[in-house]
């Protein structure tokens, strides 16, 4: 069996696109942040084209952190052609979407199957 490469996401794939499944029920400290950021970048690797879902089922809390980084690899994703949906947001981290506009900025989906769809 495989050494699982990655400790704050779960990533498989379906069909085309790899689905990243947050771990963590809370995003708050800096270490997290760190890991997340590094563990995201390493998925995307400079890989054109792909499809790329952010699965947040298992996240209660984050950091206001986490957004800037969540802008960090749409930025990456669009330079690199590639796809970014969201799916499974708790309503109140919606709710800080929706605030800071950012809900408008990423393809935001009620859960998985919606947002693979949408691909």
């Amino acid at each position: 069996m495989a050494i699982e490469p990655y400790r704050r996401i779960d990533v498989s794939k379906q069909g085309t696109t790899e689905i990243a499944k947050f771990k963590d029920k809370k995003i708050l400290d800096e270490t997290a942040l760190d890991e997340l950021r590094v563990e995201l970048l390493r998925l995307i690797n400079d890989r054109q084209g792909l499809d790329l879902l952010l699965h947040f089922g298992n996240v209660e809390f984050m950091s206001s952190a986490v957004l800037g980084l969540l802008g960090q690899i749409h930025r990456k994703m669009g330079t690199l052609k590639g796809k970014l949906k969201m799916c499974n947001i708790h309503p109140q981290i919606y709710e800080v979407f929706k605030l800071t506009n950012l809900n408008k900025l990423f393809a935001i989906h009620k859960d998985e199957a919606e947002a693979l769809s949408k691909f």
